[in-house]
């Protein structure tokens, strides 16, 4: 690790206000664990933040660092897990132990209304802070469910994680990505 680097855990960016919460699956090695600010330096802030700037959920450039121009409007963004996982992959045990700060992000959002979970880890963790069992909740991209028992009118959308290994082998194309966020958009209207 380099000694200017963040290199700790990394605190979700966006107000606690919004209505829109994105779950993302834990911060990269060279990106947010470099800046400090979720998707901020990798190939995966480049898709997130082109779509949310499109489709009205961020304004500003976004030049992957945390001191660029960038707003996020009406939006927050998490990760399942806090820190940069060894080898790129969080183990069972880092993502329950990192399950109680993504339970007090949601609870600190008294605005909440819509939750986008990027990937399957990002979606099982998100269903077990919410209280729900993964398996009956089954994660598909483009799939969007209503939580009514969590409170009122908050609805999950699902989507595959923008990494570029799941674009460059086109598990994930940007229009499937966007196609997700429009769906945002729309049910908040």
């Amino acid at each position: 690790m380099e000694p200017s680097w963040h290199n700790a855990p990394v605190p979700s960016f966006g107000s606690k206000d919004a209505r829109l919460l994105i779950v993302g699956l834990a911060p990269g090695l060279r990106g947010a664990n470099r800046t400090g600010r979720p998707f901020t330096g990798d190939w995966a802030g480049d898709l997130l933040y082109e779509t949310l700037i499109e489709y009205g959920f961020a304004t500003g450039l976004y030049e992957e660092r945390p001191d660029d121009s960038l707003t996020l409007v009406d939006t927050r963004i998490t990760n399942a897990v806090r820190c940069v996982p060894p080898q790129n992959k969080p183990t069972p045990a880092e993502i329950k132990t990192c399950r109680s700060f993504l339970e007090a992000t949601i609870s600190d959002m008294p605005n909440l209304k819509a939750i986008v979970a990027l990937g399957r880890i990002a979606h099982e963790s998100l269903a077990r802070a919410l209280g729900q069992s993964p398996s009956k909740l089954p994660f598909s991209h483009g799939a969007s469910f209503d939580l009514p028992q969590i409170g009122s009118g908050i609805r999950v959308f699902d989507s595959y994680h923008c990494s570029r290994y799941n674009t460059n082998t086109g598990v994930l194309t940007p229009k499937m990505f966007k196609a997700v966020f429009k769906d945002v958009q729309r049910m908040l209207g």
